[in-house]
């Protein structure tokens, strides 16, 4: 069977920036193992293999991979997934609707197309789940993944802590942008303190000068990412966290994500957040996504 497949990078308005991901079409009739070797193939953060949904309402089961495992959900798949697919309907004369829903481990995934004289360019996602806060890490043992002093992690407004609106990292906040700078990975310590807490993962973020601005940096050495470009997923918790920390009771914010700088591949992660009676309602992530390559699997 002839499987097609495009690269993109995603949460970029130009190729050779963002996440780069891949997405299969056709997956139809690939069993998980091979989905994974395809992935591992790719070597990219993940890979998309996109299947006909269980329910003929939505638009598409989406399956996603690492190169060492498959997530329950995961932003820049879900975003570049939503334009790539989209374009390809529009060229085939089947143009979607305003939006798609994606079945995926996690749940269902609203998508909204956002379009550019007439064209997909972007898309916004909605988490699948509402935010979960798990297990808290001392300041010592956040600095010790990220090669920093327990002094440079900021817990005046939340500890380092476990967060996930669908896929859990540890989240922790720095004081300085230049603390971020010379954040370093340290495997060991991702080893052993991060498994038992439920992630494999260490999002580092610092608070910009503007209302919603916000700095990261992602590291996954243990999923075979040393760093990640852009992070949907952990820019979706934790914007979810601090609009739950925020004093006001209602409304909704805007909330701009950057990341990638500090490895050469700029992303902006654009957020939204949702607030009612004091409860977080909905969390929103969108961004740009632009096609590099396309190809079919060798049978």
């Amino acid at each position: 069977m002839r499987r097609r497949f495009v690269t993109a990078d995603v949460f970029s308005t130009r190729r050779f920036g963002g996440n780069p991901l891949a997405v299969v079409f056709d997956a139809e009739g690939l069993t998980t193992a091979q989905m994974q070797s395809i992935a591992t193939e790719f070597n990219y953060s993940e890979t998309t293999f996109v299947l006909p949904p269980a329910d003929a309402a939505h638009s598409a089961r989406v399956r996603i991979f690492t190169a060492t495992k498959e997530v329950p959900f995961a932003g820049h798949p879900n975003v570049g997934t939503a334009v790539m697919l989209a374009r390809r309907l529009e060229a085939a004369g089947a143009a979607p609707s305003e939006g798609l829903v994606f079945e995926e481990a996690a749940g269902l995934v609203p998508v909204r197309l956002l379009r550019e004289g007439g064209v997909v360019v972007a898309a916004e996602l909605t988490a699948p789940q509402p935010l979960s806060i798990g297990a808290p890490m001392s300041c010592q043992e956040a600095a010790e993944c990220l090669s920093l002093a327990a002094a440079e992690i900021c817990d005046t407004h939340h500890p380092p802590q476990v967060l996930s609106v669908g896929l859990p990292f540890l989240v922790a906040e720095l004081h300085t942008r230049e603390a971020l700078r010379r954040c370093v990975p340290v495997a060991a310590a991702h080893l052993r303190l991060l498994p038992p807490r439920g992630t494999d993962a260490v999002f580092a973020y610092v608070r910009g000068a503007a209302a919603g601005e916000v700095h990261a940096r992602m590291f996954s050495p243990l999923d075979a990412t040393p760093e990640d470009p852009a992070t949907g997923s952990a820019s979706g918790a934790t914007i979810a966290l601090l609009a739950a920390l925020d004093a006001a009771a209602d409304g909704e914010r805007a909330w701009r994500v950057e990341q990638g700088l500090d490895m050469g591949r700029p992303s902006l992660i654009l957020g939204r957040t949702e607030k009612r009676a004091g409860v977080v309602t909905a969390v929103h992530v969108a961004g740009h996504a632009v096609q590099v390559m396309q190809g079919t699997l060798a049978p």
